[in-house]
């Protein structure tokens, strides 16, 4: 029986040892937190988004240029592949009506005991407060622990150490520097599904930090998100500008700044709109009068306001066609990004031209990687959990295939 080390104790480390324990491997999990799983519990505290009902290819399709690289291992653990592996850990799921995936627990603390439960019965062994250090000069492991550094050999190791999001969870990156001296391309990690920041006045902050700005399209290039969005102190984030946070992010560190456009009635035609803000104001404010005729949130009347001052233009001498394009143009300027330490995922990590197709890495024979540590995004719905599902479960394959070939 071989020995093989998984190296981090998120999803796609766990998936990768119960492959390899299942294909008569003897694994032992290694992760510098006391305890597994600390990201994913962190996941599932809003609720446990597992991955997405919707048809396979638009599914694919989240995964951008990563895609094709990606493909193969989600063909062979799909979204139904691990819904049902969630039921036979005792947490049936279901769909969402936004087509999202969740236990019907709606927690993760239920499915990541079942799963360490499983993962003991099956001989998977666990040593926490084990940082890994690289390797010493034998090719053996080095880990940081309590009691000093300690050396492991194995036959086969999985490398399984995310990004860079929430390194108080474990994921701080520190490998980055270990596999580029090792000659391993790595593009550098970055914010992913994170907010951005905008110079707000005081006054629109301390009125609106927390609000949602519920129903709106936000749009950057042509690219178009629907969804929410929420004002922050720092600025703005929420689900629609996490679905567009690689463009907006790319635009950002390429120019310094990047304008956000958010239709406020996305769903109201332009001619309706104008009609409806054609009635007559009377004595009524603005702000009450937009709250009536365009059925404006106190919050959205107060972002056309912040807008149109920082544009130099006064809303109540606008027109009723151009006040109709500006609440469904309202421009707003991102001055940066969020930091990582605050982002739900990273992009960057390993490239995945170092990996051949069993998620082996090229230069280090016999290490294997997987999950948010390569390179390759997605948006919040799903996506990010299933691809380190899927790739955990094709690295633990890839060591199999790998151990039988070199006997």
């Amino acid at each position: 029986m071989s020995d093989v080390a998984v190296i981090g104790a998120g999803p796609a480390g766990l998936m990768a040892a119960e492959v390899l324990a299942r294909g008569g491997a003897k694994v032992t999990v290694y992760d510098g937190m006391p305890s597994a799983g600390r990201k994913f519990l962190m996941a599932g505290r809003g609720g446990l988004n597992l991955t997405h009902s919707e048809p396979l290819p638009a599914f694919l399709a989240r995964y951008r240029e990563a895609a094709p690289r990606l493909a193969a291992a989600i063909d062979a653990f799909p979204p139904d592949a691990l819904r049902a592996w969630s039921e036979a850990l005792g947490q049936p799921t279901f769909v969402g009506s936004s087509g999202r995936v969740f236990p019907k627990a709606f927690k993760a603390s239920p499915l990541l005991r079942a799963w360490l439960r499983r993962l003991d019965a099956e001989g998977v062994k666990f040593a926490f407060r084990h940082r890994w250090c690289g390797w010493d000069t034998k090719g053996r492991l080095l880990f940081q622990t309590p009691d000093g550094t300690s050396t492991v050999g194995s036959s086969a190791t999985v490398l399984a150490l995310g990004g860079a999001s929430w390194p108080r969870l474990g994921s701080d990156g520190g490998w980055v520097d270990i596999l580029a001296a090792k000659g391993v391309a790595v593009s550098p990690l970055k914010p992913a599904n994170s907010g951005f920041t905008v110079a707000w006045s005081d006054v629109f902050r301390d009125r609106f930090e927390g609000q949602p700005l519920k129903g709106v399209a936000l749009s950057i290039g042509g690219h178009t998100a629907r969804g929410e969005a929420v004002i922050t102190r720092a600025g703005i984030e929420g689900g629609a500008v996490y679905a567009l946070s690689a463009e907006l992010r790319e635009a950002v560190l390429c120019d310094g700044q990047a304008t956000l456009t958010v239709a406020l009635r996305p769903d109201l035609g332009a001619d309706d709109l104008v009609k409806k803000l054609s009635a007559p104001k009377g004595k009524q404010s603005l702000s009450n009068f937009l709250r009536k005729a365009a059925n404006l949130s106190p919050v959205a009347i107060g972002l056309l306001q912040e807008a149109a001052k920082a544009s130099g233009m006064s809303l109540a001498s606008m027109s009723p066609p151009d006040l109709a394009r500006f609440i469904n143009a309202v421009p707003i300027r991102l001055t940066g990004v969020a930091p990582i330490a605050r982002a739900i995922s990273s992009a960057g990590g390993i490239a995945l031209d170092e990996l051949d197709p069993d998620y082996m890495i090229r230069k280090l024979p016999g290490v294997f990687a997987a999950g948010e540590m390569l390179d390759w995004e997605a948006p919040t719905g799903g996506y990010l959990l299933q691809a380190s599902f899927a790739t955990g479960s094709a690295a633990g394959k890839g060591v199999l295939t790998w151990l039988r070939r070199m006997g």
